[in-house]
């Protein structure tokens, strides 16, 4: 097997003259790329919010799960709940971690945003 180089291992057309700069996975024009477009989870539309203890060492934290919004939305949404709760927290492979026990008014939270809430758990 051949090293690919210099135009091949770039993938091709780098540069046309009538669309400019080529992206150069899906080799459409960069103004029509969809590689780059920040994946949304998929999921049944219900945010899920739930009390957790479990390998924590014994600390209280309400997951928000289930929120159908990509990553730097999520994030977003995240700093504007733990303002709210006023408590810390983070996101981790989707799901927002907030510190504490604030399941009840995180389901206000997000139902005032616009989600469809359920307490899951106990």
């Amino acid at each position: 097997m051949m090293k690919k180089n210099g135009l091949q291992a770039l993938g091709g057309l780098v540069y046309s003259t009538e669309t400019g700069r080529m992206c150069p996975d899906c080799s459409q024009p960069q103004a029509e790329c969809r590689c780059a477009e920040p994946a949304v989870p998929e999921g049944d539309g219900v945010v899920r919010v739930r009390r957790e203890t479990k390998g924590r060492g014994g600390k209280t934290v309400t997951s928000v799960s289930g929120v159908l919004l990509a990553a730097d939305e999520l994030k977003t949404l995240a700093k504007k709940l733990k303002n709210r709760c006023g408590c810390g927290g983070s996101v981790k492979d989707g799901v927002i971690e907030i510190q504490g026990d604030k399941a009840e008014l995180l389901v206000e939270l997000l139902t005032l945003e616009g989600f469809r809430v359920k307490r899951a758990g106990g």
